[in-house]
């Protein structure tokens, strides 16, 4: 073989199978290849396991689907290349027009455009409620013929807890699914529960270090595939090199979420003794509204802290800025520590009466703690909270 075709087709180097590797090599391949046309046909025809173009599937991903199905207590997964896009791809494979859709006012607000206006446009009806509303779920479903429920819980940002009993019982009861967002909740949590689809944004807490962009749809089997036969042709696939660095991020997902509970209980009570704050949110709490139902349905209580700040916005900006531990930023789960001031969640395209559900105020800041000396963070938080007063 000549030198220029050698560069292209590279010496193979086989691993006995006594000479397994500890960490799983990352399957940067695009493409895979049958020895003949008759295993591909076979391939295809649902004969024969393999792999033949990464869009539709790949070793790496593979794995991580396996792990994440398994972690949620489901049997298979779907993932993708962002939280987003797992929500997108959920909701364009279960619903269609003519469908009707109830959700919640405090869900995911990049969730809330796709089922209002995007969705909306292609003849997807929808009605916003608040999540503790069961009652006005209730009467929705028995008047209004409904293809899904989605919902989130805890919510983001002020830390709601949905009662997941009653809200998968009331969906069941009608014809409804159900769809989860449990990024926040967490990857072990909430399995239990007679959810149809959980979708997750693997770039928090399964990543875990800020550097990586993901998103699973999880469930039984036969619903996941309707979701991933129209996937496959949109195209949103995670990368197998994010896969992988999502894969090893897993590995101290548990010794993460402990940690990082710990700490935002520390955070949580020191901010309920503090004058220039008027309200915490934390279902760790004895005091938060969600407190019984997050005891009877998580384990843990979640890496969010969000508190209302006396000053509203401006005061808000000024203790955000003179924070020194906690970087002014988007997303949460991550080892550092971060804040997101009143200015920059302000609910949109909302009436009084739909943004005084979201529960956000003025002066609403939402922290996620990281894996910091608590005392450390409590420091810098109480530093900062003396220099917001005006």
């Amino acid at each position: 073989m000549k030198k220029r075709t050698r560069v292209t087709h590279l010496p193979e180097v086989p691993v006995p199978p006594d000479a397994r590797p500890l960490v799983a090599p990352i399957y940067q391949s695009v493409k895979f290849s049958f020895d003949d046309v008759g295993e591909t046909l076979r391939y295809f025809g649902g004969q024969r396991e393999g792999f033949y173009y990464s869009r539709i599937s790949n070793p790496t991903l593979r794995q991580l689907e396996l792990a994440l199905a398994e972690l949620q207590g489901r049997d298979a997964c779907l993932l993708t290349g962002s939280g987003v896009a797992a929500i997108a791809a959920a909701l364009l494979g279960l619903l269609k027009a003519g469908d009707h859709v109830v959700y919640f006012a405090e869900l995911y607000p990049p969730t809330r455009v796709l089922l209002r206006r995007m969705l909306g446009r292609y003849g997807v009806a929808s009605t916003m409620l608040s999540i503790d509303d069961t009652a006005g779920l209730e009467r929705v479903l028995s008047e209004t013929p409904t293809r899904l429920v989605a919902f989130e819980s805890p919510s983001n940002p002020v830390l709601k807890v949905a009662d997941l009993a009653r809200i998968t019982e009331l969906a069941r009861a009608h014809g409804a699914l159900t769809l989860l967002d449990n990024t926040l909740g967490g990857l072990h949590n909430h399995g239990e529960y007679d959810v149809d689809l959980y979708v997750h944004s693997l770039t928090k807490y399964a990543s875990g270090h800020g550097d990586v962009m993901g998103g699973a749809v999880i469930g039984r089997r036969e619903l996941v595939d309707t979701v991933r036969e129209d996937a496959t042709n949109l195209g949103p696939t995670l990368d197998p090199h994010a896969a992988w660095l999502i894969l090893r991020g897993l590995k101290t997902y548990f010794l993460r979420w402990d940690a990082q509970c710990r700490n935002a209980l520390h955070v949580a009570e020191f901010l309920g003794s503090r004058p220039e704050v008027s309200r915490v949110r934390y279902p760790g709490l004895p005091a938060d509204p969600g407190h019984q139902l997050a005891r009877r349905q998580m384990d843990g209580f979640g890496t969010l802290v969000t508190f209302d700040l006396v000053g509203g916005i401006e005061a808000g900006t000024r203790f955000a800025e003179a924070l020194e531990l906690f970087s002014i930023a988007a997303s949460l789960g991550s080892t550092e520590s971060l804040v997101v001031p009143p200015a920059l969640q302000q609910p949109r395209g909302m009436s009084e009466e739909q943004r005084a559900w979201t529960g956000i105020t003025p002066g609403t800041v939402r922290l996620s703690i990281g894996i910091e000396d608590p005392d450390d963070l409590v420091d810098d938080l109480r530093r900062a909270l003396e220099r917001s007063i005006g």
